[in-house]
Order: C-alpha cells, then structure tokens, then sequence
C-alpha cells in the first residue's frame, strides 16, 4: 500500500480490514467457485451479511494452461466512494492473493465508481 495514495487514517483502517477479512465458499466445481468475504464495518445492506461476493472461473486447456477469470462484487454501497479507491484496490489485492495466487488471471472488480479491471501474469 503507498503512502502517496493513502493518508494515514485510511491506511490504518485498511490493515484492519485485510487483518479481519474472513471467507465462506459458497459453491464449488470443476470449473467455478463462488465465496462470500467479510470486512469488519462492512455489509450488504439487504441481507446485512457479507459485504461482497467473488467468482472465480478456471478456463481449462488440457492439463497444463489454466487461464482464471475472477469477478469481485462489493454489495456494501458506502465502499463505491472514490475517496475509498485505495482500500477498495488493496482489498482486492489482498483477495486475489489467498483466493487465485496471483495464477494468470483477468480480474473484475464492481464497486460502483470504484470499479475496474486488472490482469495479473505470473
């Protein structure tokens, strides 16, 4: 996380965050996982659970090349304020690393302003 894009306030309630991410896997197969993450403070505010959703699908071909796509969807409309761009990209960042690996994977992230797209190669 730089500290040019973030002040130390919001640095701090990002460490947080991360140290209190939590996930339940909602769906498996051979291909797709569905999981639900959890951030201290943060909600869906329907269903007052999780405050986001990521979908991982595994393009398979043969058994060597395995391409991953993942989609990460924040439920919890208070994290679509751009001023909280930097703790929505560490956020995923931190997600993408215990979920995929950083494997070669083309991310989407949903988060109302905050949203955008991502290729990590390893």
């Amino acid at each position: 996380m730089s500290d040019i894009l973030m002040s130390p306030e919001l640095r701090k309630k990002t460490e947080e965050a991360i140290d209190g991410l939590k996930f339940t896997k909602n769906f498996r197969s051979a291909t797709a996982e569905e999981w639900y993450f959890f951030l201290p403070g943060y909600q869906d505010p329907q269903t007052e659970g999780a405050c986001g959703k990521v979908f991982i699908h595994y393009d398979l071909y043969g058994n060597r090349d395995v391409f991953i796509s993942t989609t990460v969807i924040f439920d919890d409309p208070r994290l679509y304020d751009p001023a909280l761009h930097p703790f929505v990209y560490a956020v995923v960042d931190e997600i993408v690393n215990r979920l995929v690996g950083y494997a070669n994977t083309l991310l989407s992230v949903h988060a109302g302003t905050n949203s955008y797209t991502a290729e990590y190669m390893s």
